[in-house]
């Protein structure tokens, strides 16, 4: 990425996590000329090591550090959601609701504080600008693009983001954090929730005094073969740990609002329509929305064709094209038209 004369000097806040992909983030815009700021976040006792892992790529590329401690923020905005979501007998994204909430908007707070026009993150994806109006484009990798966890973003933060990975191969960005020594350089990526790293979601709930409803495993017919532990250790096409044996395998196929969890054998587990809420729409298709337009239901899954019909100014239904694989309540729904991210929403109902 050259300099140009219009980035040198121009101040910039990048969300450092000190992972590979915020490190060389950080690195290339550097490269490029912007005057580089770092912004940490704490938001939640889990963070520690992110703290210690940002500082050292800012002391290996010689920039400026600030630790913003955001967890009382994080808590009520991301984690007691996502709580009180997961004991509903629904699947949410957290972040997919940090990002809006807390990340990005933490993000501009501190970039005006430090006096940053603009904002950056390691995420793969790109920004695009269509008569002066930002939009989301995917990243070039389509194995890696995370254009799908950044689709509620408002667009004033939109406005502000540069993303320098979105045009490179995850093996490219190893190979130019090991140029720059950095210690993340082969750091495995993140798997689990930041805030919950063991994984253990029901335990992390219940040290919270929450508990899910409680209620009875459904046979496919309808009849009922037994007592659950409570919806939160469950989710839309787990197979394991049901304990249920019916003579044949069976995954969760609905999680009820009674607390029963229907059950159905596999090839069962695909719906053809969807029904979505809490609606986000870029303004450039804003009243356009209805039509033909490819989907994701989950962050790896592959872009599918679907039919679009909106119900209302946040709300949609969707139809595909051919049956989609168990598509959960609580995930995010997001909407492309070629590589441009268009639309998304949260799944509340499958059939």
């Amino acid at each position: 990425m050259p300099a140009t004369s219009d980035r040198k000097n121009s101040r910039i806040l990048v969300a450092m996590s000190g992972g590979v992909d915020s490190s060389v983030c950080a690195k290339l815009l550097k490269e490029d000329g912007y005057d580089v700021q770092c912004a940490v976040f704490v938001f939640s006792d889990a963070s520690a090591g992110c703290v210690d892992a940002a500082r050292s790529a800012c002391a290996t590329l010689s920039l400026p550090l600030e630790v913003v401690d955001i967890r009382a923020l994080f808590h009520e905005q991301v984690v007691l959601p996502f709580c009180e979501t997961y004991c509903a007998g629904m699947t949410p994204n957290p972040c997919v609701i940090c990002n809006p909430r807390v990340k990005f908007r933490t993000l501009c707070e501190t970039a005006d504080r430090l006096d940053c026009p603009q904002i950056a993150t390691g995420h793969y994806a790109r920004v695009k600008r269509i008569d002066g109006t930002a939009i989301l484009q995917k990243a070039v990798s389509a194995a890696r693009d995370q254009s799908y966890m950044l689709y509620s973003l408002l667009p004033e933060q939109l406005s502000r983001l540069v993303l320098p990975l979105g045009e490179l191969e995850k093996p490219v960005v190893r190979e130019i954090a090991r140029d720059a020594e950095l210690d993340c350089a082969d750091a495995p990526d993140s798997q689990e929730i930041c805030f919950i790293p063991d994984g253990d979601y029901p335990g992390f709930i219940h040290a919270l005094g929450m508990r899910g409803r409680q209620g009875r495993f459904l046979a496919p017919d309808g009849s009922a073969v037994g007592p659950h532990k409570g919806v939160e250790f469950y989710t839309i096409g787990q197979r394991r740990g049901l304990g249920i044996a019916l003579g044949k395998p069976v995954f969760v196929q609905r999680i009820l609002e009674n607390g029963d969890i229907q059950l159905a054998y596999a090839g069962e587990e695909y719906a053809k329509t969807l029904l979505i809420d809490h609606l986000v729409v870029n303004p450039l298709y804003s009243g356009r929305l209805d039509g033909h337009f490819e989907i994701k239901i989950r962050s790896a899954a592959k872009p599918c064709g679907c039919t679009v019909k909106q119900l209302s100014g946040t709300s949609a239904r969707i139809d595909f094209d051919q049956p989609a694989r168990a598509p959960a309540p609580g995930q995010a729904a997001v909407l492309y038209e070629n590589d441009l991210l268009i639309a998304g929403g949260v799944i509340r109902e499958c059939f």
